[in-house]
């Protein structure tokens, strides 16, 4: 059983207007019954982990839960060096090797909290692997790019991508409160000085959008947009709402899950005015779902916001159907459906977390029928040189026979389906994705 504590004081303080002047109150009547009122704060409490609290008290005492809770302090205590991780983990000789290199590449970038989730003595813990540099990620395997989705061929102006007809990609930022080692965008992400983050940039966006009017859909990325102070974030979310054309913005995040303190309820008020908003979500792990995630997940779902997940496939980290199917249950219990798992993309270094292309396709049918259709992920690979998302799935057609089609389900039995003049199933036909129009062909 997980055991929880809520904080003395959420992030934002309760009003400290003047109180109004107490009237003197007249005289009752005798044996008059006097119900005395107790005022009582009406911020809400911020849950916080009882792995999360042991940590907090061990590492940082003189930190108080409101100060732990402030997600300007997390971000301001990042372990961005050797010499801080070195206090909280006991780093194998091959992690403190690996750190000295990362500084000429994606560096070491750390939450206080998401440190805390982490095991201090096994270097093999999941959430340690995918946050901790190693010495493989010097090692660059076969098709591996700094680019490999090809985003930058794809730019109209900095910072988009227009890669879709109806739908851009807009970089608004190139700062993550913490940087995982498989970042599809490791070229772009950790530098000193925030190159996207600009508003002459975000103007010269916002009118690229505006301009082109099939666009009706626009992802806010980056780097993480949730890490901009509400003022900026509004700023951009108003301008696109002008936009006549634009039906709807999303954004993608994994503040919640390495940075739940920022889910406040000052932001939560300030998104829901911009509906229809969408959030997909950066889960990896069922670790990650703390009772700190769970309540800023539950905070925007109240909010009105869908939020939906997206999960990379890593070898030695999440590669089995168990664990996916622990977290995607844990996922639709705080309200977000299991959007996408991805095929890692082939960045520089990452050839010792990426899996084989089956072992994806395995992990979908492990959860097929198994388990709720809501909490079955679409697999998909990000095509390299920009061909976008392309869906797999197992091969649940068996043949044919005459006019039925034969499919087997879950538990491998074989039926028919009544399907008079098809062709799917017959021997050297298959249902071919791409263009309308070329459906089907002949091999």
């Amino acid at each position: 059983m997980k055991t929880e504590t809520a904080s003395d004081e959420d992030f934002e303080p309760p009003s400290t207007g003047a109180e109004a002047a107490t009237p003197e109150p007249e005289e009752l009547p005798e044996k008059t019954k006097v119900t005395t009122l107790r005022r009582v704060c009406n911020t809400p409490k911020f849950k916080t982990g009882q792995k999360t609290t042991l940590f907090r008290k061990k590492y940082f005492p003189a930190v108080s839960s409101a100060e732990w809770n402030n997600w300007q302090w997390q971000l301001r205590n990042r372990i961005r060096d050797l010499n801080s991780l070195k206090q909280f983990i006991n780093l194998s000789e091959d992690e403190i090797k690996a750190i000295g290199l990362s500084e000429n590449g994606l560096p070491l970038n750390i939450t206080p909290y998401y440190a805390s989730l982490i095991d201090r003595d096994n270097p093999e813990h999941p959430v340690r692997k995918a946050i901790v540099p190693v010495t493989a990620e010097s090692v660059i395997s076969y098709g591996e790019a700094p680019d490999p989705l090809g985003e930058d061929s794809d730019s109209p102006i900095h910072g988009l991508v227009h890669r879709y007809p109806d739908r851009v990609l807009f970089l608004v930022t190139d700062f993550c409160s913490s940087y995982c080692r498989y970042c599809t965008r490791s070229r772009i992400v950790g530098g000193e000085n925030c190159l996207v983050s600009d508003r002459t940039r975000w103007e010269k966006a916002i009118n690229y959008i505006a301009e082109n009017k099939s666009i009706r859909d626009v992802l806010l990325s980056g780097g993480d947009p949730l890490t901009l102070s509400d003022e900026s974030l509004e700023w951009l979310l108003s301008n696109l709402k002008k936009i006549d054309h634009v039906e709807m913005i999303r954004i993608g995040t994994k503040v919640p899950v390495v940075l739940p303190q920022r889910i406040t309820p000052s932001l939560t008020r300030m998104l829901k005015k911009y509906h229809p908003l969408w959030m997909s979500i950066h889960f990896m792990h069922p670790e990650e779902l703390t009772p700190e995630t769970s309540q800023a997940c539950e905070r925007l779902a109240d909010a009105g916001i869908p939020l939906g997940s997206q999960t990379v496939l890593l070898g030695g980290i999440n590669d089995n159907v168990e664990t996916i199917k622990s977290l995607v249950h844990g996922l639709l219990k705080v309200r977000v459906k299991p959007y996408y798992l991805y095929q890692c993309d082939p960045i520089p270094g990452s050839g010792h977390v990426r899996t084989p292309v089956e072992k994806g396709l395995e992990i979908v049918n492990g959860l097929r029928g198994h388990t709720t259709g809501y909490g079955v992920p679409t697999f998909v690979i990000d095509a390299p040189g920009g061909g976008g998302k392309i869906p797999l799935l197992p091969d649940y057609i068996e043949g044919r026979d005459g006019d039925d089609l034969l499919l087997t389900n879950y538990r491998g039995g074989l039926y028919r389906y009544p399907d008079p003049g098809g062709q799917i199933g017959t021997r050297g036909f298959r249902y071919k994705g791409g263009p309308a129009g070329d459906k089907a062909v002949l091999s």
